[in-house]
């Protein structure tokens, strides 16, 4: 009853669900996603003010400035994710960056993949907004986490382009 109040306001799409295999009895599972309308609802405001900094910093230096810019904001975190993510483990490494991403924010989890090996699903981005303008900051997060977890990753979705969700393997 919520889900479908929330899908009437504009705020929610409903979708069917993948299913691996065959689909077992019943009706197909949904799911749902946030809308750019529903999206607008989390508190955002500061997207205005961010996206007309990068533009001014890409104005005056270019794209590989922006690209900088977004590196860098990233190394005070993954320091600490470093180090929190050693502590855990290699085994548990995916799991832990994923615990410290909601914590900043990103609704993360980890789901296996249908091709092998795992998916690290981000269900909200903060500078979602932001980064639809400046894809850097997505690329920047997406070299942060192949770094922290010691393999080549590959991002799939994105929120800042659309996605329901952003999805790295």
């Amino acid at each position: 009853r919520h889900l479908d109040a929330l899908s009437s306001e504009g705020m929610l799409e409903a979708g069917e669900a993948y299913v691996r295999g065959r689909r077992g009895r019943g009706r197909p599972a949904k799911v749902y996603r946030v809308t750019d309308a529903g999206r607008d609802e989390f508190e955002h405001g500061y997207d205005d003010l961010a996206a007309s900094a990068l533009a001014y910093v890409r104005e005056l230096g270019g794209a590989d400035a922006v690209a900088e810019f977004a590196r860098r904001r990233l190394l005070h975190l993954e320091e600490a994710y470093r180090l929190a993510i050693a502590a855990e483990g290699p085994e548990r490494a995916p799991e832990a960056l994923a615990e410290l991403l909601t914590e900043e924010g990103y609704a993360a989890s980890v789901e296996p993949s249908g091709h092998g090996g795992l998916q690290i699903c981000q269900h909200h981005c903060p500078v979602a907004h932001v980064a639809a303008q400046f894809p850097e900051l997505c690329e920047a997060e997406t070299a942060m986490i192949g770094r922290l977890l010691g393999t080549h990753v590959q991002r799939l979705a994105t929120i800042a382009h659309g996605d329901g969700v952003c999805t790295t393997h």
